[in-house]
């Protein structure tokens, strides 16, 4: 009887969720910190992205901790901390980040863009002539829509939104000479960054690029606010809200009007962090405190402009030189079969992987679908399309046209709420059957399934991926797509989609592993085969590409496996709870983080098994969220050709030593420095399309 594994319950073998998320989103800051990692651009876009990273974490994480906290809850993390210890620790290292991400735009970043001929100006800096053109700019386009609000014993405080940015501008009455306060909210609706060769009747002489913060020109314009008013002293502040919205399903009559009262509501929540400017006076910051119900460590002093993340915009600056390079990503599917992607599909499966290939043949089978004769029904999960979706259109043509056309789309998809309620209206006006899924289960899923007549019988087209329908996101995320027409994978399709749209209980399926019913629990035991094969020809291997690794059963199970000897390979972009090089628990696992011109989207699970692989690609990373409380699926590959491709990825990126960080025993992550060429992994994955032999060179 062989010995039970350990319980690996000591605190010190984990990392806390939360600041492995921070020290993955300084990853992505250190990308805007080297000047030899990036074109200048996109060196400003990761300060932007490292920015809205941060909204969106104090928006959803810091919110739920801080409603922990606030219940008095004292119980400790699988690592060891307390709720109220995880926000000392993250206010420590947030601030940290702060002065970094600043320092570099500041210090860095604009002197190098100035030189590059884009400046960034005060209005103090302008000519008296470019002043009155600024003046009367402001008068026209953005004095009709400001809103002063005052405070005091006859005007209560006013309401502040999610993420607006604010001006708290202390008055003098000139006639009464008593002192005011009042509110001034900087326009979302308005460009922040303010292009000036754009403004009608300035004058630049200069040949630059020139942009003013649109807070700037509003502070020198208060006076047509305030007549009669004397102007003291301006202040800008920024606020960030809970927006993590609860819905009781069960309670729930209409689920999409419950969704559109949820989006609103995201408009009152908690003030979770308020940003003020160094120069804000006490007795400013604590009426806003006492107002807005602030805490002291929810208080940030940052110097500077507030919420960088609209500095996203400077990448529509017609300035290819300080941008990637363009690149065409291959279709290999049309160049091989042409436009029938219905005969490439039942002449093999085929497995495409993004951004490297292109997205369109993703499209292209909802488009051949909505207008094939012979096409009955077509069924598709929806998570994020984004804005103006062809696919969506592709469905909506199909269901005009008569086919049966059956959506679920996610409503509880967070941020992607509204663009989904847009869509599921649409479709339901042109007969398509709406779902919107399993009540207190996301559908995470990628699934579309598509029933054609051929010769008489009918044949299921399946596509299944690890990305969004999202043509957009499909140039910027890694993520797999794989086209079928395997029975076994079509017919567990099928009842997941009964089992979405109707009354079905399935739980269990042939081939495809589906959360939250099997996932957790089939991947542990792939895990413990992995150890038999160990023990047995000392050939057990794991590799597993994800988002996150949170989950502790099966960090626990991994554990386990090292501590039998099994090779462990961990590719994972964000949170990783594990850690690895640990004498006697974690020292045959090895973890990178990849971090890059593109966002490493795609889930991919190998188990060597004896020299059965065995892949499995799809929706899940391993998380509590993806195995317990949402619908995802794990498809396995069966062609022996396209396992071996996708091992050959992942290879590839084990071999990075230009993006990829390791992470060390204590958690800590750094850059992977060895005497070998340089591999840039995802610069080789773009220039395999015209190459068939890869040279692991610097590219």
């Amino acid at each position: 009887m062989s010995a039970a594994p350990p319980a690996f319950t000591d605190t010190s073998l984990y990392i806390n969720r939360e600041l492995s998320w921070i020290y993955f989103n300084q990853r992505v800051l250190e990308e805007a910190l080297d000047p030899e990692a990036h074109p200048l651009l996109e060196r400003v876009k990761f300060i932007s992205i490292f920015s809205s990273n941060l909204d969106e974490y104090f928006m959803i994480r810091v919110a739920g901790i801080e409603g922990q906290h606030e219940a008095g809850i004292q119980e400790r993390t699988i690592d060891g901390y307390t709720p109220s210890e995880q926000l000392e620790k993250i206010r420590e290292m947030v601030q940290q980040q702060l002065q970094i991400r600043n320092r570099c735009f500041y210090h860095d970043l604009v002197p190098a863009l100035q030189k590059a001929g884009v400046e960034f100006l005060r209005v103090s800096d302008l000519s008296a002539t470019q002043r009155r053109a600024l003046s009367h700019y402001f008068r026209k386009e953005i004095y009709p829509v400001l809103t002063p609000l005052a405070f005091d014993t006859g005007h209560p405080f006013p309401f502040m939104s999610n993420l607006s940015l604010n001006l708290a501008i202390e008055l003098e009455d000139e006639e009464s000479k008593t002192m005011k306060f009042a509110r001034v909210k900087v326009p979302g609706i308005l460009p922040r960054l303010l292009r000036l060769d754009t403004i009608k009747g300035f004058q630049n002489h200069e040949a630059t690029i020139q942009f003013i913060w649109i807070e700037d020109l509003i502070e020198s314009n208060l006076a047509h606010l305030f007549p009669k008013m004397r102007i003291v002293q301006s202040h800008l502040f920024r606020l960030i809200r809970n927006a993590d919205i609860e819905i009781e399903e069960d309670e729930a009559g209409d689920l999409l009007k419950t969704i559109e009262q949820g989006i609103r509501s995201r408009r009152y929540g908690k003030v979770v962090r308020l940003d003020i400017t160094p120069a804000m006076p006490q007795y400013v910051r604590e009426l806003l405190m006492n107002n807005l119900d602030v805490a002291p460590r929810n208080l940030y002093e940052i110097d500077g402009a507030l919420g960088f993340s609209t500095l996203i915009d400077l990448l529509k600056i017609e300035r290819p030189e300080l941008k990637y390079g363009k690149f065409s990503p291959s279709n290999r599917i049309e160049e091989e079969f042409g436009k029938d992607i219905f005969s490439a599909i039942r002449s093999k499966d085929q497995l495409l992987y993004h951004p490297y290939d292109s997205f369109t043949p993703v499209v292209d089978f909802i488009n051949q679908a909505a207008l094939d004769p012979d096409v009955l029904s077509i069924k598709q999960t929806l998570y994020r399309v984004g804005d103006n979706s062809p696919i969506v259109k592709a469905l909506m043509r199909a269901a005009e046209t008569g086919k049966q056309v059956a959506v679920l789309v996610e409503l509880k998809a967070r941020f992607d709420e509204g663009n989904n309620i847009v869509w599921a209206r649409a479709l339901e006006d042109v007969g398509a059957h709406v779902a919107y899924g399993l009540p207190s289960l996301k559908t995470h899923a990628k699934l579309t399934l598509i029933v054609r007549m051929e010769q008489h019988r009918l044949r299921r087209y399946l596509h299944l991926g690890t990305g969004n329908y999202n043509p957009s996101t499909g140039k910027l995320y890694t993520d797999y797509s794989l086209f079928t027409t395997n029975e076994q994978l079509a017919n567990d399709v099928a009842e997941l989609f009964n089992a979405l749209t109707g009354y079905s209980k399935q739980t269990s399926y042939r081939k495809l592993l589906v959360s939250p019913f099997n996932t957790r629990t089939r991947i542990i035991e792939m895990i413990e085969r992995e150890i038999e094969w160990q023990q047995q020809e000392k050939k057990g291997k794991i590799i597993m590409k994800m988002n996150s690794l949170v989950d502790a059963k099966t960090i626990q199970a991994l554990y386990n496996a090292s501590c039998k000897g099994v090779k462990i390979d961990l590719i994972v972009r964000g949170i990783c709870c594990l850690k690895p090089g640990i004498a006697g628990v974690s020292e045959h696992i090895r973890v990178i983080s990849v971090i890059g011109r593109f966002l490493e989207h795609s889930r991919a699970y190998y188990f060597y098994n004896g020299g059965k692989e065995e892949l499995y690609l799809g929706s899940a990373d391993i998380m509590p969220r993806n195995l317990d409380d949402r619908v995802e699926t794990l498809f396995p590959i069966f062609d022996k050709a396209l396992v071996k491709r996708v091992t050959s990825d992942f290879e590839l990126i084990l071999s990075d030593n230009v993006k990829a960080w390791q992470m060390n025993s204590d958690g800590i992550y750094s850059l992977i420095e060895n005497s070998l060429p340089n591999i840039n992994s995802q610069s080789l994955f773009l220039n395999r399309p015209a190459s068939k032999k890869l040279t692991f060179s610097q590219v």
